[in-house]
């Protein structure tokens, strides 16, 4: 417990808890969306989007990474539940980066590797509602 308080000290509360949050890990059985994302460091990314009315209805991600992938993936899911695809478009690292305060800035590549995951699933999405048969050859 000791080491985990050290790896918060000096983190925003909302760092802390998009930091430690695990209850959107999880895939989603039969997503509408699905993307994934390695990035330079090695962290890699699967996001998983659930979709009714071109609305963001639920969301899940898989991780192999570190607590601040951990940290961006969860808010990325936090900003976007509840949004239009149009207008999930415009979430960006940014965003991410602002929310959580105290993303340390050399690992805002982080930040990156969620929304490039993230947009690599409403891509999905907006295929599949276009071809419907593509859901059937999802990895």
């Amino acid at each position: 417990m000791e080491n985990i308080n050290q790896l918060m000290e000096g983190h925003s509360q909302q760092y802390r808890k998009m930091a430690l949050q695990t209850n959107q890990y999880l895939p989603l059985a039969d997503a509408d969306g699905y993307g994934k994302r390695t990035g330079q460091c090695g962290d890699t990314i699967e996001m998983y989007l659930k979709i009714s009315n071109d609305v963001i209805e639920q969301m899940g991600f898989q991780i192999e990474g570190c607590l601040n992938t951990n940290a961006c993936a969860n808010t990325l899911v936090h900003l976007a539940l509840g949004k239009h695809l149009d207008d999930a478009w415009s979430l960006s690292s940014d965003h991410i980066v602002d929310y959580l305060e105290t993303l340390p800035s050399h690992e805002t590549h982080c930040a990156d590797l969620a929304c490039g995951a993230f947009y690599l699933a409403l891509k999905n999405a907006q295929d599949a509602k276009q071809k419907p048969w593509i859901k059937n050859y999802r990895k």
